[in-house]
């Protein structure tokens, strides 16, 4: 369904992404922020799935500027790698650049929502505060927000946490909820990761019922380009 385009920052940095248009109108578009296994067959399969659901849907390639081509999978040894790459490789303020960068391309569609995972769920609360051009943002079990916290969002956002997720306890949930009672955080009996069905964590009903909450945050605040034009 998708395709491979090049985006580049406002540093002149060139890197991939993988970009879904719907097939029928588009209804706007949203921004797809990785985990830390690269932009995998997973996180393809959700850029497709919300294109199905009618928005253009653009997952940069945000590991380009420390290492081209990273597509990990989930074994201890995958997970070893990007982190090493996501926490000692990466300069968040040009990532921020390169977030930004798949914004700006999106917009010829429409509106453009923020979503991301994991590493993505923290660097989308990032969006949500700093980043120019979007109208919303959703977040799956981003860890790190703690740490974020002086951040607060510009734009309506959601937050998404598993009750069995031992990499972000819910003593920290409930710090965001403390610090940001603005924000809607749900907590689902999950794992983390449970939106990915690629993983033994998977919880089929968490992932429909976040999602849901997802579609219906885009429907409520993105819309189509006037032009409607695509690329």
């Amino acid at each position: 369904m998708g395709k491979q385009v090049l985006l580049t920052a406002n540093d002149g940095f060139e890197f991939d992404a993988y970009l879904a248009e719907p097939t029928a109108d588009c209804k706007g578009a949203v921004l797809v922020i990785q985990e830390i296994f690269g932009v995998n067959q997973h996180i393809r399969e959700v850029c497709d799935g919300y294109a199905r659901h009618g928005y253009a849907a653009l997952a940069p390639a945000i590991f380009d500027r420390a290492e081209k081509h990273v597509e990990l999978g989930y074994k201890p040894e995958d997970i070893a790698r990007g982190a090493a790459i996501a926490r000692g490789k990466l300069d968040l303020k040009l990532t921020m650049k390169d977030l930004q960068a798949g914004i700006n391309y999106l917009q010829q569609f429409g509106d453009v929502a923020v979503v991301g995972y994991c590493f993505g769920g923290m660097l989308t609360w990032l969006c949500a505060g700093q980043a120019q051009g979007i109208r919303c943002a959703s977040g799956y079990y981003g860890g790190g927000i703690t740490q974020a916290l002086d951040v607060t969002p510009k734009v309506p956002t959601i937050l998404h946490f598993g009750d069995m997720d031992a990499h972000i306890p819910l003593a920290e949930v409930n710090k965001i909820k403390a610090a940001q009672p603005r924000v809607q955080t749900h907590i689902y009996a999950a794992d983390h990761g449970f939106n990915c069905d690629h993983r033994a964590s998977y919880s089929e009903a968490a992932a429909n019922q976040a999602l849901q909450r997802t579609l219906d945050l885009l429907a409520e605040n993105i819309r189509p380009s006037h032009s409607g034009a695509g690329v």
